[in-house]
């Protein structure tokens, strides 16, 4: 599917100022000035909400700016693949698409439903990104799309004040995670939110544990279903996560409480004005979320610690990312492609914190506080780095709030099901779903 020649001209022009050149106007090098789409509405769709869409719509204002296109845009939320399968039966999808899972964005090109990246686009990307990151875009040898954000998703919260009050340090090893936590809970604080009530954030539970069990080749072949879910290592890891959740006044209102804590109001519950928790897992991500409720600053009161190893397990990170792909073929989308690919747009959104950036154009001096730089170099420079698991398995498994292991998950916090159970009938679903794919 290659673009009409009736983008030749707006490519050749993009084409210049994504390479860095500038015009008349004075703007600063490495700008991106855009063509006049004046007149036309670019829509872009994403996961985000809250104070992501509010830090996004801050990167679309810029784009906006530079060639006077109307920028619409859609949450999906959890589901945005249900919308964009939804848009796609109607014959109206969005132009540009910011998906997190590879193994969606992986069906929708298998399905002719995406465009090829060319010209000013594709120029962008393979300036700006490393070999490794293009690869990540890619479907049968065509560049698709790129990771426009990226997430260290291998870290816990924690409240300061709660640790100096216990006398506990940040813990390196999953055997002082159990004892930190137990601590904290003698002094009469409750360790930490799982938040059950989005079901991303178990699978990530899940994950982080899984990679430090069994490995990076274990790992991989348990996202491809080389090996099933039956494993001695997926069972060892159920168990592990089994024995914290279920481990009195670990978790803030108990394994069936938990399930009904969002993300959101996890993070608020260890950082807001009426904190009721000490410690919260999620990614760099969490740190928007901090600054927005404006009761404690990321690096004093907000801090955060690596997840820790398990048996001597070595330093590793789970990363996982937006990708963003053209769903049509108009002058907006490629615009638009171009400027989310380009340093400008990375940096609006690196400044307003909570965000990571897999472009290599990008520095230190580009995040706005030590911790979330220092989060940031560990993607880049973790000796172990693996995908978001659930993000690469069949949509049905892992990508939505109906999926069988966001569901399944789910049950096994809020009701204590056997982990040999829950390793069954993930295998069942695994079988089914990966099957169909």
């Amino acid at each position: 599917m290659q673009r009409g020649r009736r983008f030749a001209a707006l490519l050749a022009t993009s084409a210049l100022v994504a390479a860095g050149c500038t015009t008349a106007n004075d703007r600063p090098p490495g700008v991106l000035v855009g063509p006049d789409l004046t007149g036309q509405t670019v829509e872009v769709a994403a996961t985000w909400s809250g104070t992501e869409q509010e830090n996004f719509q801050a990167v679309l204002a810029a784009f906006h700016d530079r060639t006077g296109a109307t920028v619409r845009y859609t949450s999906g939320g959890n589901d945005l693949a249900v919308l964009l399968n939804s848009r796609l039966a109607g014959g109206s999808p969005p132009d540009v698409a910011l998906i997190p899972q590879p193994g969606v964005v992986a069906e929708l090109a298998h399905r002719r439903a995406l465009y090829p990246l060319t010209g000013a686009a594709l120029e962008a990307v393979r300036q700006h990104y490393s070999e490794a990151w293009q690869d990540l875009g890619r479907f049968n040898g065509a560049q698709y799309g790129f990771y426009f954000k990226v997430a260290n998703k291998s870290v816990i919260w924690y409240r300061t004040e709660d640790f100096a009050d216990a006398g506990v340090q940040p813990p390196t090893t999953w055997g002082e995670l159990v004892a930190v936590s137990q601590t904290l809970a003698d002094a009469g604080h409750t360790p930490m939110v799982a938040a059950g009530g989005d079901g991303w954030v178990l699978t990530d539970w899940f994950e982080n544990a899984y990679l430090r069990i069994a490995g990076p080749e274990r790992y991989d072949q348990l996202a491809k279903h080389e090996i099933p879910w039956t494993d001695p290592t997926v069972i060892r890891t159920l168990r592990l996560l089994h024995e914290y959740w279920n481990t009195p006044k670990f978790i803030e209102g108990g394994p069936a409480g938990a399930a009904q804590i969002s993300y959101t109001q996890s993070i608020a519950d260890v950082f807001g004005s009426a904190p009721t928790a000490s410690m919260v897992f999620e990614g760099d991500f969490v740190a928007a979320e901090i600054t927005k409720l404006n009761r404690v600053d990321v690096g004093r009161g907000a801090q955060v610690f690596d997840w820790p190893s398990i048996d001597g397990s070595a330093s590793a990170v789970v990363t996982a990312g937006d990708q963003a792909v053209a769903m049509r073929d108009t002058p907006g989308a490629t615009a638009l492609m171009a400027f989310l690919a380009s340093p400008e747009a990375a940096r609006i959104a690196t400044s307003r914190g909570g965000f990571i950036s897999a472009s290599r154009a990008l520095g230190g001096n580009d995040y706005p506080d030590p911790t979330i730089r220092r989060l940031a170099q560990s993607v880049a420079n973790a000796p172990v780095l693996r995908f978001d698991l659930s993000d690469l398995t069949p949509q049905s498994f892992g990508g939505g709030s109906n999926a069988h292991m966001w569901v399944l998950l789910q049950e096994f916090l809020r009701s204590s099901v056997d982990p040999v159970t829950l390793a069954t009938e993930l295998e069942a679903a695994a079988t089914t779903d990966f099957g169909s794919r």
